[in-house]
């Protein structure tokens, strides 16, 4: 599909959009406000799918576990799934607190302007980032746009400073974090695995384990992230659990180790059962983690669209509430229709554009097998679980982009300690290349023809050999131009958001004036 249908039918969503709008409050006051707004949240809906799905399904089709066929269809199933069953029917329309609705004057319509500004300025970010190959976080993204906003509507003084340190903490933390636990869990796969002269038996003793650990984990997640805005309607169904507005840590916990343990006992019969005729190989063992990287694809996919939807239906349910109601609310309710926007606009977003950015979270960044993703996916669950509990700011983004890093860098130093082997026989390669030289000089000077011949060619193989050793030896696992383009992009997308929503604030304004 060319770039141009791609861009036809993401207009044909927004336009159908528009129309459904426009047919739900478009005679009201200021209607046309929520048939703008709708479109803005349709953009952002379909560049949340482009940019930030990747993260979830990337390493699964780096490795091959997954096409990017499968991969699309996957996702786009359980990313709609979590939206419309998870997703929740009230959201809190100022992100994150980061600003005082006081910033409004509790007047609706500068409201309005803010929250439009705030989706579109998003979504012209996300949208560049994806051209550009760089992975962001979508909630950054949202933050700076009701940042920017809201400080066109009241000034610097309205925005919770403390607020903003924690989201920047989160440039540092959400990365290292996610990269120093795929790094440890690729490290025990190789030590416990891959370097034990019977792979084939330490796989049969660690691979159940290691799955068990991830169904655990991924249960632990889902039911922290991805069931928390249905977890009232969950307790009145299961009353046995506790009635709280969302789902505990213990019982979170408790629920992944009754997942890990039944998991384990699934597992660990069929993994003895599939090593058997497998030859002792590296490829052997990775086919192992390929079934478990497409249900942490698909779980990933769910718990993702259940909590990050809200980036694309929040400023919009919360434009459909001022309208409403004539006033600004903290809290606003998302009618179904809205709902529909986001879960159905992600799935379209990732069928048209995600799988630019698909390729470049599973293959640009570094060389991904199965072991590799299982450990990146098992990093991105456990890492959000930890600083859920730790109380601390994470980006799933980040997260997911720090395990990939993560992973190559410990590639590189595994193999930086064969690094003297290499140049040692890179000094004898050489040596052998210098010699060959010197004896074709002498050839020459005694006119012996034939034997030139000879020895040009075996010149050739040997020149050959000297440049693929200093190649290895300059190699990186991990392509440092796209290690910088990244970063830079995570530190300038709240201030670019930001810079982009004040200016769309202001031409919203002064349109409406």
């Amino acid at each position: 599909m060319n770039n141009t249908l791609k861009m036809i039918l993401g207009a044909g969503f927004a336009v159908a959009v528009a129309f459904y709008a426009n047919s739900v409050m478009g005679q009201v006051t200021h209607g046309g406000f929520l048939v703008l707004a709708a479109v803005f949240g349709a953009y952002m809906a379909m560049n949340i799918g482009a940019n930030d799905v990747a993260n979830n399904v990337g390493p699964a089709v780096g490795s091959g576990a997954l096409t990017i066929g499968g991969a699309v269809f996957i996702a786009s199933i359980f990313e709609a799934g979590g939206a419309l069953i998870a997703g929740g029917d009230v959201v809190g329309t100022i992100k994150k607190g980061i600003i005082s609705p006081d910033a409004f004057g509790n007047d609706p319509m500068l409201f309005v302007y803010g929250m439009s500004a705030a989706l579109l300025a998003a979504a012209l970010w996300l949208n560049l980032a994806t051209w550009l190959k760089a992975p962001v976080s979508t909630t950054h993204s949202i933050v700076g746009g009701v940042l920017g906003g809201g400080i066109a509507a009241g000034g610097f003084a309205i925005v919770s400073w403390g607020t903003m340190g924690k989201i920047a903490a989160s440039w540092v933390i959400s990365p290292v974090l996610g990269g120093v636990i795929a790094a440890i869990f690729l490290y025990v796969i190789k030590s416990q695995i891959i370097y034990k002269e019977d792979r084939l038996t330490a796989a049969k003793k660690v691979v159940p384990a290691l799955v068990a650990i991830m169904s655990a984990a991924f249960v632990t997640y889902l039911t922290l992230k991805g069931f928390k805005h249905i977890w009232g309607t969950i307790t009145e169904l299961l009353s046995f659990l506790p009635q709280t507005k969302k789902p505990p840590f213990s019982v979170a916990l408790i629920l992944g180790v009754i997942g890990g343990v039944i998991t384990f006992l699934i597992v660990k019969p069929r993994v003895a059962k599939k090593v058997v005729g497998l030859e002792n190989t590296r490829e052997a063992v990775n086919m192992l983690f390929t079934i478990p990287l497409i249900f942490a694809a698909a779980l990933l996919s769910f718990a993702h669209g259940a909590n990050d939807v809200a980036n694309a239906v929040g400023p919009l349910a919360a434009v459909n509430d001022a309208l409403t109601t004539l006033a600004v609310s903290e809290k606003a309710a998302i009618p179904l229709w809205v709902m529909v926007v986001g879960g159905v606009g992600i799935s379209v977003g990732l069928a048209l554009f995600g799988p630019r950015l698909i390729r470049t979270v599973g293959s640009e960044i570094t060389e991904l097998d199965q072991m590799r993703a299982f450990s990146i996916m098992m990093a991105a669950a456990i890492t959000v679980v930890i600083a859920s509990q730790l109380g601390l700011p994470v980006s799933s983004t980040h997260i997911a982009v720090g395990a990939v890093f993560g992973v190559g860098f410990l590639r590189e130093w595994l193999d930086s300690k064969d690094m003297s082997v290499k140049q040692e026989k890179l000094h004898a390669e050489v040596e052998q290349h210098n010699a060959l030289k010197a004896e074709l000089a002498e050839l020459k000077a005694a006119g012996d023809y034939k034997r030139q011949v000879e020895l040009i060619e075996a010149v050739k193989v040997q020149k050959k050999k000297v440049k693929s050793l200093k190649r290895s030896l300059r190699e990186n696992y991990v392509k440092r131009g796209m290690v910088k383009k990244i970063v830079a992009a995570w530190v300038i997308t709240v201030p670019a958001a930001a810079g982009l929503s004040a200016i769309i604030f202001f031409i919203l304004k002064g349109v409406a004036s």
